[in-house]
């Protein structure tokens, strides 16, 4: 009830107004049955949109951190998050990943549509990210497809450090289901896994016309935040 209450009368109309969204391919979102949407990752406001305009419920992996969130807002974004069907993700190690994996297997078990980002986090930079494997791994157990999705414009409307979104026009691309049916029985082949995660985030990245960057955003945006730190000592040393 609370999810119809967003989608159509609070959230929803807001959303539209906003950044007025151009969706293409909509018609390659199944109209039932289960099926896994995967997509780039740019924005916070990413989490919203998507489930406005699509007809079907959509079900996210959020981080776990949304669900944690000191003082009043963490509890509204929580609460909402919670409200809107969202399932937390803890993303600190493998048994968390396998833990994220089983959620997203119930999700699709009843038929339902899961949204996955596969990079596992927001992009820092624009720049599209290896994927990691789950999306595959949930993609061969269930034998679903994958719907590959690209936001375009959320960076810009709402990059990393800015509390809320500017107003401007997004689009917000679908492309054919991918069917990997050819793998069956093997998600638990790496290879195999790691095959079908590339297909993914290639067909992601067609739609997308992003940069695309061979290593996973996490890792990355650490390297970065340390020779950020570094050179802040750097100077601090040599300013004394």
């Amino acid at each position: 009830m609370f999810y119809q209450l967003l989608k159509y009368v609070l959230l929803g109309p807001l959303l539209r107004l906003m950044f007025r969204p151009r969706v293409e391919g909509l018609e390659h979102v199944p109209e039932e049955g289960a099926a896994i949407v995967a997509g780039n990752h740019l924005s916070f406001a990413d989490h919203f949109l998507m489930p406005a305009i699509l007809r079907r419920r959509i079900t996210f992996l959020a981080k776990a951190e949304y669900f944690t969130g000191p003082g009043l807002r963490g509890r509204l974004t929580a609460a909402f998050f919670r409200s809107a069907g969202q399932i937390p993700v803890d993303r600190s190690g493998r048994e968390a990943g396998q833990a994220a994996i089983r959620e997203g297997l119930g999700v699709l078990g009843k038929g339902e549509l899961l949204g996955i980002y596969p990079e596992g986090t927001r992009s820092h930079d624009g720049r599209l990210y290896k994927g990691k494997v789950g999306v595959a791994a949930m993609a061969l157990r269930a034998g679903v497809p994958v719907i590959p999705c690209a936001m375009i414009g959320t960076f810009e409307a709402q990059p990393p450090g800015q509390k809320f979104p500017s107003p401007r026009r997004i689009r917000i691309r679908f492309g054919e289901p991918l069917d990997f049916s050819r793998h069956a029985g093997l998600a638990d082949e790496k290879a195999v896994l790691r095959a079908v995660t590339d297909e993914i985030m290639t067909a992601v990245l067609a739609l997308s016309g992003q940069e695309y960057v061979d290593r996973y955003a996490a890792e990355v945006k650490a390297e970065e935040d340390q020779r950020r730190k570094e050179s802040r000592r750097g100077g601090v040393r040599s300013g004394n």
